[in-house]
């Protein structure tokens, strides 16, 4: 026989309490059903569930335990758990796991009350939560700090959509992101990712550059902005705009190359993925003469975009082959995920515009990063507060694991 007991710690933190304790607790042959342990600012919250043989009762486990802890200056709290309770709860393991990310450059309480009453309303339950973005001061001003927690939720959605459609309602009034996944396998094991490149890893639209460059800067973004939001289907809008750009000297691409601006976070992410083993390319409905810039930059694996057709040293306004259009974007990724062998349930897609959806819906993980509404509210999970370097946090990785 036995009895079953749930065992709180709270106290001050510092070295040796947990083997202080479970030393004891051995002593009595005492078998550990469940443990928690958390420090938050140098405050420990230990929480066991024990089960007591009866030739070593309980009652004296649980005095010497209540002496210990008053010698070690915590606050200790015994429960008693009846068999039929303990054995419900083992019962309700197997139930979907989701994780739900927060993130932001500052998060309020009143952001996290927001998340916790959406996953209270759909009848799921809150097993931990955690931090995984480093300290900051509060005495400096950081304009790129971030702010990101874990929610790990248990329990069955009865309408995902619903479910998913009110934690975006959140990031539409807060300046907040929030990312819904399944806690399952894949999000572990992604292997590789992919980026559009205009407006995604750099910040801005290469197409815009060469047309200020000719001299029809304002008529080309007219037609670039309502492409990206997609009012005009994507091939139509390229033909045009690139039309626009026929006679341009082929000299003024390298000096268009050497001054994009690079997303914020776009070194720390690719650099921390390679680490990890990731391929990583560009899929682009851009130019291949500036994706191969940023391949030779940040040591790309694969590269696909539009080629330019360039004669006697100028633009012909045309493109040699197919157009990269959102079709043929979630067409190459297919095959890339096929050439390395991995599923599509491995795959990472980032982009901002419409044409880019076909490519965010196929990926394992699709994140559509400071798109236009209509790209934002058709993908899976946004990131529009953040830099690229977000996208780490919707893998699990913590800020003190990135160099």
């Amino acid at each position: 026989m036995h009895e079953i007991v749930l065992l709180n710690v709270t106290g001050e933190d510092h070295p040796g309490l947990t083997a202080a304790l479970t030393e004891t607790l051995s002593r009595y042959g005492v078998k550990i059903l469940d443990i928690g342990q958390a420090v938050i600012h140098d405050h420990l919250a230990l929480g066991m569930l024990l089960q007591v043989p009866s030739e070593a009762g309980a009652g004296s486990v649980l005095k010497e335990l209540l002496f210990q802890t008053h010698q070690l200056g915590l606050a200790v709290a015994f429960n008693p758990v009846a068999d039929e309770e303990y054995e419900r709860w083992v019962a309700a393991q197997g139930k979907p796991r989701y994780i739900i990310s927060l993130l932001g450059r500052m998060l309020t309480a009143h952001n996290l009350s927001r998340v916790a009453a959406v996953v209270s309303a759909h009848g799921l339950n809150i097993d931990s939560i955690t931090r995984l973005s480093g300290r900051f001061s509060l005495r400096r001003e950081e304009p790129h700090r971030r702010a990101c927690v874990e929610f790990f939720i248990r329990g069955a959605a009865e309408d995902p959509t619903a479910l998913r459609r009110d934690l975006l309602e959140i990031t539409r009034e807060e300046e907040v992101d929030v990312a819904f996944q399944e806690d399952n396998l894949f999000r572990r094991n992604r292997r590789l990712i992919v980026f559009d490149m205009d407006s995604t890893l750099v910040q801005t639209e290469v197409i815009d550059e060469l047309a200020f460059e000719a001299g029809v800067g304002a008529q080309v973004a007219r037609i670039t902005e309502a492409a990206m939001r997609g009012e005009i289907d994507f091939q139509q809008s390229f033909r045009r705009r690139l039309a626009l750009l026929k006679g341009l000297d082929a000299a003024v691409l390298d000096g268009i190359a050497e001054r994009l601006p690079i997303t914020e976070g776009a070194e720390r992410l690719i650099s921390t993925l390679k680490r990890l083993g990731y391929r990583v390319g560009i899929l682009s409905g851009g130019f291949s003469y500036f994706a191969q810039r940023l391949q030779q930059r940040f040591g790309l694996d694969c590269v696909s975009a539009n080629e330019l057709d360039i004669r006697e040293g100028k633009l012909t306004g045309e493109v040699i082959g197919d157009i990269v259009d959102g079709a043929k974007k979630a067409e190459l990724l297919r095959q890339m995920a096929e050439q390395l062998g991995i599923g599509l349930e491995q795959v990472i897609a980032v982009g901002d515009g419409a044409n880019d959806l076909p490519m965010l819906s196929i990926a394992g993980l699709g994140v559509a990063f400071h798109a236009k509404p209509v790209v934002r509210e058709n993908a899976r999970h946004a990131i529009s507060t953040l830099g690229l370097d977000g996208i780490l946090y919707l893998l699990g990785v913590r800020d003190r694991e990135v160099s």
